[in-house]
């Protein structure tokens, strides 16, 4: 066989893949994880709530937890912009600048993806990383942003735990949401600071 006949005899490539849906997919991948958890979904669930076919989602993800963990590293995308965190001066002020609608219902949903993904994380470091990074981690670092300016500013001490203050909101928050299934509204969050948060760091409100 001649080399144009051999070139000639290779199979040719099939069409690109397309991947402009993959977005469309996660999300779809997410809505289904925080409703069934990760014991109760299926692809075939995130194919019918995406309107996609059963195939083409095999053919990207061949496993449920492949797909898992693209949908969580995903929201890593959604990360707050910490450049344009708001700076009004005060702790306070700063912390309830960020209680905005979009925020309160984002942070909603990515605990019950926590939840739904709870079972995995155990048996997968890689997931559980992937988690910490794309759930816990963008809240963590503007509220270190704040807490680092109130120190700088003088108006907590130099050695407040800035670590275990920053865990506290999201604490609270997951046990209103998860554990007593009631939502979490703005009263509640300005509460929260007001009458644990900054007492915790050294501050008394009126």
């Amino acid at each position: 066989m001649t080399q144009t006949e051999q070139v000639e005899a290779k199979p040719r490539l099939g069409r690109k893949r397309d991947h402009t849906r993959d977005p469309e997919i996660l999300d779809a991948a997410l809505d289904v994880l925080s409703e069934t958890g990760y014991d109760g979904m299926t692809i075939d669930m995130v194919a019918a709530r995406a309107k996609a076919g059963k195939a083409t989602l095999y053919r990207r993800w061949p496993s449920k937890a492949e797909l898992v963990l693209d949908a969580v590293v995903c929201m890593k995308s959604r990360d707050i912009d910490l450049a344009a965190l708001p700076d009004t001066g005060t702790l306070r002020g700063d912390l309830v600048a960020m209680i905005r609608p979009p925020s309160i219902r984002d942070s909603e949903r990515k605990l019950k993806v926590m939840a739904g993904i709870a079972s995995m994380i155990a048996r997968s470091p890689e997931l559980a990383a992937a988690a910490q990074e794309a759930l816990v981690e963008p809240r963590a670092s503007a509220n270190r942003i704040f807490f680092r300016r109130a120190i700088e500013r003088g108006e907590i001490p130099a050695d407040a735990d800035i670590e275990r203050l920053c865990m506290i909101g999201p604490a609270m928050v997951a046990y209103s949401v998860l554990m007593l299934g009631k939502p979490v509204d703005r009263e509640f969050l300005i509460s929260t600071i007001d009458g644990v948060i900054l007492p915790a760091a050294g501050l008394r409100t009126a």
